[in-house]
């Protein structure tokens, strides 16, 4: 498997470049990092999400065997999920595989109907493996699922319409580091086909940096992977000094990064340690364009009160958080005519004044993860996380740090 990795990683590594004018949209970036390589010893599952539908919400749901939490499209389509965490603290996420399907099968894309159904009757790896198994045949699907569960399971299931193979994250013959990235190939699927190889290559540079002293957090993956513009190919990071707008280099292609225009969202669903209460898994949660937005956790026991900013709205079926950030992002991309809309105006994120709106919402996320910091850890002292969850505490604390959000995002 490492051999078949590396081949494909030096090899391939330039096919998406010749791509630039017709990359598909649903081209994420994902990471599964085992609880030996986190800074509290729970895993984490990440998922950065590409598609062409930029307006997505939280949503609870509570029909089925378990409850559970979702990322789903705005507007949605009923039994649709895209990454979400269950009573059970099994959790799941995707990303689009371009190297599996080996058929002539027309009616695809049915990823996010699959995640559903195993958010409603799934409590672990073993229950997935077995609904994998059972439903009827052709799936639909041509991806690549990250699943944790309360048991330390932690895998990637590489399926497509009739078979699948597992790639187990805690074994270390697969992952000497502790943690396994995918992105939009697969490593049983035919080799220098698929894409993602660059996004890939960049995400695996910046966590080997990080792998030397470990300690992974959510955290420090939405600062460092879903709001990074280091580009492994060409060699440079446009937050360097070298492209400030003194320079003359405010335009850029928007290419290979990880956070692209198409990107939707980023979730970091930090899991429990073996043995732990399943309803301490916390889901991370960042709407709209990453570089854009802030993180704001949730639970599935909190159940239909979730964060007002993360919602339907009333008057909306969309997140008003995500509203905001996709505002932002558009003022990065101005231009509509021709290919204007691959061109991003860097500076709008990022710039020498510290003024550009990925260096202030950064300010704000410092503060918000130092009041999420304090809140836990007073409920874990106290013993109210898990099914004790403090549900009072914790809209307290959506409504304190729903008045800094709001501040913020007016003056920008």
């Amino acid at each position: 498997m490492r051999t078949l990795k590396n081949i494909i990683v030096f090899l391939a590594v330039f096919y998406s470049t010749i791509v630039f004018n017709a990359g598909p949209l649903h081209a994420c970036t994902s990471a599964i990092i085992t609880g030996k390589v986190t800074a509290n010893g729970r895993p984490l599952l990440w998922k950065h999400r590409d598609t062409g539908q930029e307006q997505n919400r939280i949503e609870f749901f509570n029909k089925g065997k378990y409850a559970f939490i979702a990322l789903v499209d705005s507007p949605d389509k009923d039994g649709v999920a895209w990454t979400g965490t269950n009573a059970a603290g099994f959790s799941i996420m995707n990303t689009a595989s371009y190297n599996l399907k080996d058929d002539d099968v027309k009616e695809m894309d049915k990823e996010g109907v699959l995640m559903y159904k195993a958010l409603e009757i799934c409590g672990s790896l073993p229950d997935f493996e077995k609904m994998l198994d059972t439903l009827s045949k052709p799936m639909g699907v041509e991806a690549n699922f990250g699943v944790i569960d309360a048991f330390g399971g932690a895998a990637y299931y590489e399926v497509n319409n009739h078979s699948w193979v597992k790639t187990d994250v805690n074994d270390p013959r697969v992952a000497p580091g502790g943690y396994l990235i995918y992105t939009n190939f697969s490593y049983s699927g035919r080799i220098n086909e698929g894409m993602g190889y660059i996004r890939y290559q960049t995400a695996t540079e910046i966590f080997g940096q990080k792998a030397v002293t470990g300690q992974f957090t959510p955290q420090w993956i939405f600062n460092n992977l879903s709001r990074s513009f280091y580009h492994s190919l060409l060699g440079y990071n446009l937050c360097d000094p070298e492209f400030s707008p003194e320079n003359g280099r405010g335009w850029f292609i928007d290419q290979d990064f990880i956070p692209r225009k198409s990107s939707s969202c980023s979730i970091v669903i930090e899991g429990v340690k073996n043995g732990d209460d399943p309803l301490k898994t916390t889901m991370w949660t960042v709407l709209g364009y990453p570089p854009a937005g802030v993180c704001i956790p949730v639970w599935v026991q909190m159940g239909e009160k979730q964060p007002g900013l993360l919602i339907k709205r009333k008057q909306s079926d969309n997140s008003i958080l995500c509203e905001w950030a996709v505002g932002l992002k558009n003022r990065t991309f101005p231009i509509k005519r021709g290919n204007g809309s691959r061109y991003m105006h860097f500076t709008q994120i990022y710039n020498t004044t510290g003024k550009g709106y990925m260096q202030q919402l950064r300010v704000l996320e410092d503060e918000l993860f130092k009041i999420y910091d304090r809140t836990l850890s007073r409920l874990e002292n106290e013993g109210l996380t898990g099914k004790k969850i403090a549900t009072k505490e914790i809209e307290e604390m959506y409504k304190e740090i729903s008045l800094h959000i709001c501040e913020v995002y007016d003056r920008l």
